[in-house]
């Protein structure tokens, strides 16, 4: 029964994925790990960052980059002070071993737009911190060839009025370094792509890039309540309307996007809906430079309904969704 039910989920993909000639530039997967638990956490106790054999196994893939997410309180203890030598040295390690293996590496600060729990744009922490923060990473990073700056992970619980200035100061800080890497941009609501037009489009247009190279990010599930959290994806059809009614936006406002987040279970209707939403994106490169699905990682249990890092029986069947035409390297050339 194992094997038939395989069988039929690689029927049901396959008649899905009616995709053009060539693949969004970005192919890719969240390696989660880096951002586990909080101040004070242990590395390999309470915290991981992506092993050599989980980097080999996605590069090993069609998929080419990766989305890091770390705790920006880890790697800067203190405020507008210098990171911390231990952890940017574990930082600038794992990047190098995904850059090794072929990976291109998203750094993002998975804080949901927040230090130690306070929002951005408090008299705790102000939008020149959050500025600082992106100086000193540009610092390090800047110029590296495969190396893209997702500004923040999910701002929520804040108006789009609040988080612009802080990603506004954010661009202008990393810029300011000579750093010309592509950067990022969320919006609020959890950055959703269905929620984007009533809480974020108005106020993320006055996006400004001194390099002229950034992207809008979005992120957007299927489930019920599009939050990635069941393991029916009955909303399927209202995720693809979501990624149409941007991909219009962008194509209106003449902007870029990338889906930061997306994923669903090994169910039928999720792993149609995974390949219709990738199939969507592919259709729309000229606003489009990819995605990177929700989630793998050496840590994540089994158990995780959106998990795809691989069983001892192989692949997990969300794999087969994601995988589409051969990337276009002319069409993707200067990302």
């Amino acid at each position: 029964m194992r094997s038939l039910s395989r069988g039929l989920l690689a029927l049901l993909v396959s008649a899905s994925m009616a995709a053009p000639a060539s693949a969004t530039c970005f192919r890719g997967i969240n390696l989660s790990g880096a951002e586990f638990n909080g101040r004070g956490a242990r590395i390999n106790v309470d915290y991981t960052y992506p092993s050599q054999k989980i980097i080999d196994y996605f590069a090993s893939k069609k998929l080419n980059t990766v989305r890091l997410p770390i705790l920006w309180e880890r790697l800067q203890p203190v405020l507008n002070q210098p990171f911390d030598p231990d952890e940017l040295g574990r930082l600038k390690t794992s990047v190098d071993q995904m850059r090794k293996a072929g990976l291109g590496v998203i750094i993002d600060p998975h804080n949901f737009a927040t230090y130690n729990d306070i929002q951005i744009g408090t008299r705790v922490v102000s939008y020149a911190d959050f500025a600082d923060f992106w100086r000193r990473v540009a610092a390090e990073f800047g110029n590296r060839d495969g190396i893209y700056f997702g500004l923040m992970n999910e701002p929520f619980h804040m108006p789009a009025t609040q988080w612009l200035p802080g990603a506004q100061a954010a661009i202008d800080a990393i810029r300011e370094t000579g750093a010309k890497n592509l950067i990022l941009v969320p919006g609020v609501e959890w950055t959703s792509a269905r929620e984007w037009a009533k809480f974020s489009a108005a106020e993320m247009i006055k996006v400004t890039d001194p390099g002229d190279n950034f992207a809008y990010e979005f992120h957007q599930y299927l489930d019920s309540d599009f939050s990635g959290t069941h393991a029916a994806c009955d909303r399927a059809a209202d995720a693809l309307k979501a990624i149409g009614d941007v991909t219009e936006w962008m194509r209106t406002n003449k902007r870029r996007g990338f889906l930061g987040e997306f994923g669903g279970s090994g169910q039928p209707e999720c792993l149609k809906g995974i390949a219709d939403m990738v199939g969507k994106m592919n259709a729309a490169k000229d606003v489009w430079l990819g995605w990177t699905y929700w989630v793998a990682g050496d840590w994540w249990p089994a158990t995780e309904i959106n998990n795809i890092t691989p069983t001892k029986d192989g692949d997990r069947p969300q794999l087969a969704s994601l995988l589409g035409p051969g990337l276009d390297d002319k069409s993707c050339a200067g990302f």
